[in-house]
């Protein structure tokens, strides 16, 4: 099934340089960038990102380490294509928790923050990315962060073998 998900190089990912190899890791499986834009966000929208839900399965305070994390510098937001592509790119991202993922993974192979470190500093985790974590927050993001004319449908070298 060809799918499409939202993937955030957050601002720790952005500050590092860290962007070509993120999104090279992407295209190297196959998968297709449609949209990709450099952005800064404000509160408003990062509070529509992470919504109040978080803030009942993770706490208040959770969120609003979250929410000042995500606008404190740019961060690259793009929608990923491909044949599972939110399975695959949450398989390419790597686990939440840095030091937990998988050499391998993007997390695995560029950030080590745990839990308990992130929280001792009172600091969102430091993971470089973000990546729907299903169809349905997949859908919901991918509409809050493009407008249709912002998604592009274009072939790619190598679609035949996906077809």
């Amino acid at each position: 099934m060809i799918q499409q998900t939202l993937v955030l190089i957050k601002p720790d990912g952005v500050a590092r340089g860290l962007t070509g190899e993120i999104i090279k890791r992407f295209e190297q499986r196959g998968l297709k960038i449609v949209a990709l834009k450099l952005v800064k966000i404000d509160n408003d929208l990062a509070k529509q990102h992470y919504t109040e839900d978080i803030s009942k399965r993770l706490g208040e305070k959770v969120r609003n380490m979250l929410l000042n994390f995500i606008t404190e510098g740019p961060i690259i937001a793009m929608i990923i294509e491909g044949v599972n592509a939110i399975e695959n790119v949450r398989k390419i991202v790597g686990v939440t928790e840095s030091k937990a993922a998988l050499p391998g993974t993007i997390r695995g192979d560029f950030s080590h923050v745990s839990y308990s470190y992130a929280d001792k500093k009172e600091i969102a985790i430091k993971n470089l990315v973000h990546a729907s974590a299903d169809e349905t927050d997949a859908k919901n993001e991918t509409a809050l962060w493009f407008s249709i004319d912002e998604i592009f449908d274009y072939k790619r070298a190598g679609d035949e073998h996906i077809l």
